[in-house]
């Protein structure tokens, strides 16, 4: 008798007791824990349904065909050609997946970009919302607090400033002039008590100061870094890269934080808002962009602002930490809102065209400093947004502006070198030429002044009589000549440099490249 389901005679017969058909006992076995039931009726089965049958042994005769050469070969031809079929079979099946996946690929790809119109869409819609939402209580108001502005107007009052001059804007409210005002007057009364804190670096430290480390933040391909920024608080290093991207650095672990990307073209100018996770960046793509931390801790992009139609050189945040400043080539500056990324007024000299490559609030927020490719540098009235000073003198265009803390001096750096200027004289009291300098910065105490050129130098501030000396001078180590930024960390108890190549430089005293524990 043969099994039921190979037709051969089984080795080790077994039959059901219900359906009381013959089977080879693995194949039924195998069968009923895959199925469950009999192959042939169908019926419910367990493996107690089957009973083995005691026979004798048995002995397959050679297939005729495999008892000589000529049909061992037959058998291997028909093997072969079943093999060749079902590797066909299995090609053809191949084919149709890689069909089958790229089409769903290809709806894949097109259902991303819908998702990022939508969503950039949607951004779009939030900005006018909140613009309409404050044109409505503003528009009257706004009118009546800028009326009769004589040496600064804004652009859009003129309406032939660039594609965005037709723009509305609401002007500088009573509301923000008070608010400004009022910090003016805080941040006055704190400085007249102020005194320089006793964690300060000394000028014996300054002067031992060497390069502590060296992190390549930036791509190869596209080396130089244009701007920096220090978060005093966290010891955060933001860096801006001719590559388009910007890093924050934590230096006291050396590790990147994240890496923004977004803008175009090289990024100008990067500015931390205080102690909150936000952070400006300008670039030569004639954008601004305001950055938030996220849940991952990675940083987004809130809001891109394009009210300027040329390269944007500049961000300077307000004392506020609620307003800040864009100056551009277009020939305006920009005060923005940064809750919504509105621009309340875009501000150009009617008297002569000059294009803004510099920008810094006055620490008390009411004074504007800007620089130029024409090689003046203005003094703005934040309030009536009017052109109270300007500074001549300079040779090329004013590459960097900085306030001391004092609240009286103000640096510029340019071509022909650095000018320090007397705010309340108006005047030129000194110069130091250092061909091609880059920046200039002073630290938060006011009591060092950093120039960056060819090299770097460290100076103690004094006053307009007396004498400023050289504490240090510290080489440019990339080996491209130009150093391009210089920034005092927390106390000065390091200084951080940029130059051309793509590495972030730290100096400070040997064996204090950790944490700093007074920071």
């Amino acid at each position: 008798m043969n099994c039921a389901i190979s037709g051969e005679v089984p080795e080790e017969p077994v039959v059901s007791t219900k359906s009381g058909l013959l089977y080879e006992k693995r194949l039924i076995e195998r069968h009923i824990s895959d199925y469950g039931k009999c192959p042939v009726t169908g019926e419910p089965h367990t493996i107690d349904d089957i009973v083995p049958i005691k026979t004798g042994k048995i002995v397959k005769p050679k297939p005729l065909h495999t008892a000589s050469i000529p049909g061992l070969l037959g058998t291997f031809q028909t093997e072969w050609d079943s093999l060749m079929l079902s590797n066909f079979a299995l090609e053809q099946q191949l084919h149709t997946a890689r069909q089958e996946l790229s089409h769903a690929l290809y709806q894949h790809d097109a259902a991303c970009r819908v998702i990022a119109r939508l969503k950039k869409e949607r951004d779009e819609a939030r900005q006018l919302l909140a613009e309409a939402e404050r044109q409505l209580p503003a528009a009257s108001e706004a009118a009546t607090a800028n009326a009769g502005l004589s040496n600064g107007k804004r652009a859009a009052d003129h309406g032939e400033q660039g594609p965005d001059a037709k723009k509305m804007r609401l002007g500088i409210s009573a509301e923000v002039i008070t608010e400004l005002t009022d910090c003016n007057a805080s941040l006055s009364q704190q400085r007249k008590k102020r005194q320089i804190p006793p964690t300060l670096a000394s000028i014996d430290a300054l002067e031992k100061f060497t390069q502590l480390s060296s992190h390549p933040l930036h791509k190869t391909n596209k080396p130089g870094i244009y701007s920096m920024d220090i978060l005093h608080s966290k010891d955060v290093i933001a860096t801006g890269g001719i590559d388009t991207t910007a890093v924050l650095f934590d230096r006291s672990s050396g590790q990147i934080l994240s890496t923004l990307t977004g803008h175009s073209k090289k990024v100008t100018s990067i500015k931390f808002v205080g102690d909150t996770d936000l952070v400006l960046t300008a670039s030569s793509d004639k954008t601004v962009r305001i950055w938030g931390s996220s849940e991952d801790g990675n940083y987004a992009c809130r809001h891109t602002l394009k009210d300027h139609s040329a390269e944007v050189r500049a961000v300077t945040v307000h004392s506020t930490n609620k307003y800040f400043v864009s100056a551009s080539l277009d020939s305006t500056w920009c005060f923005y809102d940064l809750s919504s990324g509105l621009c309340l007024a875009q501000v150009t000299d009617d008297s002569e065209k000059v294009d803004y490559t510099a920008a810094a609030f006055h620490p008390d927020g009411l004074i504007l400093g800007t620089g130029t490719a024409q090689s003046i540098v203005k003094i703005w009235d934040v309030k009536s947004q009017a052109n109270v000073a300007k500074f001549g003198g300079h040779t090329g265009e004013i590459k960097s502006v900085s306030f001391s803390e004092n609240g009286y001096f103000l640096a510029t750096a340019a071509l022909d070198g650095v000018r320090l200027w007397d705010l309340r004289k108006l005047k030129n009291f000194r110069t130091f030429e250092f061909p091609d300098a880059n920046s200039v910065e002073f630290d938060h105490s006011g009591s060092y002044l950093g120039i960056a050129a060819s090299d770097i130098r460290v100076f103690q501030t004094a006053s307009v009589k007396a004498e400023w000396n050289p504490i240090k001078t510290l080489p440019d180590l990339s080996g491209t000549g130009k150093a391009t930024c210089v920034k005092f960390g927390p106390d000065a108890k390091y200084v951080a440099v940029g130059s051309m190549d793509r590495n972030l430089r730290i100096f400070g005293l040997p064996g204090d490249d950790a944490t700093e524990e007074d920071s």
